[in-house]
């Protein structure tokens, strides 16, 4: 008898402060130690400053406060590199804020999606074990960074 399951996919489930994401591996670059140092002051409340990382300048975002939650800065902090979609030079990588390490998940066919409200850059909520983890629109928040300003991120 033949074997009809669609195969699976690695996924991360990526802590935040107030919900979790959930990416594709290949959408993690790496995950690096939070670096402390003051947020710019102006820039809006998600951008919070420049890292660099591999001699790329990256913007550094909380997506819970690009999504209208408060900006939270845990013990536990660490920085995702996130591989942008848009192809776009002037933006290879974003840095985000998660709460902790990510945690890997197979996803499969049988993924259920959840009937949450969503935040204004998230596709989808699905169940994740027992947890409910949104997918967020990476080409938005790319959007939302590239037009921040007139910053040029390289």
């Amino acid at each position: 008898m033949l074997d009809h399951r669609v195969g699976s996919l690695t996924a991360l489930l990526l802590p935040l402060a107030d919900r979790y994401l959930l990416l594709p591996n290949v959408a993690i670059a790496e995950l690096i130690d939070y670096q402390h140092c003051e947020p710019s002051s102006d820039s809006p409340p998600w951008h919070l400053r420049q890292i660099t990382w591999r001699d790329h300048a990256l913007p550094l975002i909380s997506f819970e406060a690009a999504c209208g939650s408060p900006l939270v800065i845990g013990e536990r902090a660490r920085i995702v590199i996130l591989n942008t979609l848009s192809g776009n030079p002037a933006l290879k990588y974003i840095a985000m804020v998660v709460q902790g390490i990510p945690s890997s998940y197979k996803v499969d066919s049988q993924l259920s999606f959840v009937d949450v409200p969503l935040g204004p850059l998230e596709r989808a909520a699905v169940q994740v074990g027992d947890l409910v983890a949104r997918i967020p629109d990476l080409l938005a928040l790319e959007r939302l960074v590239l037009g921040e300003g007139g910053h040029d991120f390289k």
